[in-house]
Parts: structure tokens; C-alpha cells; sequence
């Protein structure tokens, strides 16, 4: 298990360093599989560690954004992959609590933040498919895996936003409320399109990998 996580750490870290023009890294591809491979616990810690040690070798000033949400990115895609959507939905149910209960979070158009509105519709469905998501077939893999993939990458788009907004760090950064407004008007499509390259990556890349992973004699995943 430490040789997987150190593994998937490391992987996590290179490609945050692989720029993509949009504003988020390469590393959110990746974190979907790490929580179905290692489950929510490891999968949250490799994460943590990856990102972590991403951004000690190329420094941001908002690097507190990617440290906070990429493991939480994780950590949802292992707990529905566990069955524990509940516990999935309290999270949602908090952040997004605090972000509507924010004025600035009820002044924003509903449509900039619509891939985190229909997250939590399909936390339940995703979890029921991912039941036998080692025994399944590759249709039923790829299908479960795309669907997990959303979540994941929307629920660290949730955490970036319940960090920016309910918690208060615009202020800290010195933004007015009206620069946060239109940023969620600006970014909104690359927050689509990125939805849209995870489900891809998930479909394809991801699916296969799960395949080829059954192939190893004593594999099975989650692993935590």
C-alpha cells in the first residue's frame, strides 16, 4: 500500500507540472483512478502528498486551492466507489450549504456553477453502479468510471469554490466581490470543458487501466 500511494504521489506531482491552458493541471485526470485504486483514505493521502510536493517544485500563490480540493477530488470518487455516498452527500450538502448561504454565493448565475448542481443528483447512481465495479464488464466499467470521473473532478471544482467563497479567501487575497463575480462568468466554460476532458480520460485511459489491473493475480480495488 505505501509503495502505492509514494507511486501515485509521484504521478500526481508530474503531472500538475504538465501545463494544459486551462485553469486546472493534468493532475485531475488522474485523481478518479486514484481514488477507485487505492479508495478514499489512501487515495485522498496520495493525493495530498502529490499535490503538496507539485506545487514545492513549482510554487504558485494559490496553491492552496489545488491542496485542499485535489484530495477531496479523491476522497469522492473512493467513498462512492466504497457505497458510502451519505457520507459523499453530507460534504456536498456542507459546502454547498455554506456557498448559497454566502451573499456573494447567491449573487452568482445558477449556470456558471451547473456541473455542481447536478453532482449530487448522481452520487447515489454512481455509487449503485460502482458496487461490482471489479467483476463488471468493460462497457459497465467504462460507463461507471466516466460517471465517478464527474464527480470527482466537480466535487474539487465544489472545494475550490467553498474555499474561495464561503471561506473567505477572496478577502484574504485581496479580490472584491465584483472581480469574483466575473471570473465565475469568465472561467465557467473551462470549468465544462474540463468536466467534459475527465469523462473522456475516464472513458478511455481510465477504463482500460481498471481492466488491466484485474489481470494481476490478488489485485482488487478500492485497496482502503
Amino acid at each position: 500500500m505505501t509503495s502505492l500511494i509514494g507511486m501515485f504521489a509521484a504521478l500526481h506531482s508530474i503531472l500538475y507540472l504538465i501545463p494544459i491552458g486551462l485553469w486546472r493541471s493534468l493532475s485531475i485526470y488522474l485523481e478518479p483512478l486514484e481514488g477507485i485504486i487505492l479508495g478514499p483514505y489512501a487515495g485522498f493521502l496520495a493525493v495530498l502528498i502529490g499535490s503538496i510536493i507539485a506545487r514545492l517544485i513549482k510554487p504558485t500563490g494559490l496553491w492552496m486551492f489545488g491542496v485542499f480540493a485535489e484530495p477531496i477530488g479523491a476522497l469522492a470518487c473512493g467513498l462512492i466507489v466504497k457505497g458510502r455516498w451519505k457520507t459523499l452527500l453530507l460534504i456536498y450538502a456542507v459546502m454547498l450549504g455554506a456557498y448559497f448561504i454566502h451573499p456573494l454565493g447567491r449573487e452568482i448565475p445558477l449556470w456558471t456553477i451547473l456541473d455542481v448542481l447536478a453532482a449530487p443528483v448522481l452520487i447515489y447512481p454512481a455509487a449503485r453502479f460502482s458496487r461490482r465495479l471489479p467483476e463488471a464488464d468493460a462497457c459497465q466499467i467504462s460507463f461507471a468510471t466516466s460517471l465517478i470521473a464527474f464527480i470527482g473532478c466537480v466535487t474539487d471544482s465544489l472545494a475550490r469554490i467553498f474555499l474561495l467563497i464561503p471561506a473567505g479567501l477572496y478577502i484574504i487575497l485581496g479580490l472584491p466581490k465584483s472581480a469574483v463575480y466575473m471570473a465565475f462568468l469568465a472561467e465557467a466554460s473551462d470549468s465544462y470543458i474540463e468536466d467534459i476532458l475527465t469523462v473522456v480520460f475516464a472513458f478511455t485511459a481510465g477504463s482500460s487501466i481498471l481492466l488491466a489491473l484485474r489481470r494481476i493475480p490478488g489485485i482488487r480495488y478500492p485497496l482502503s
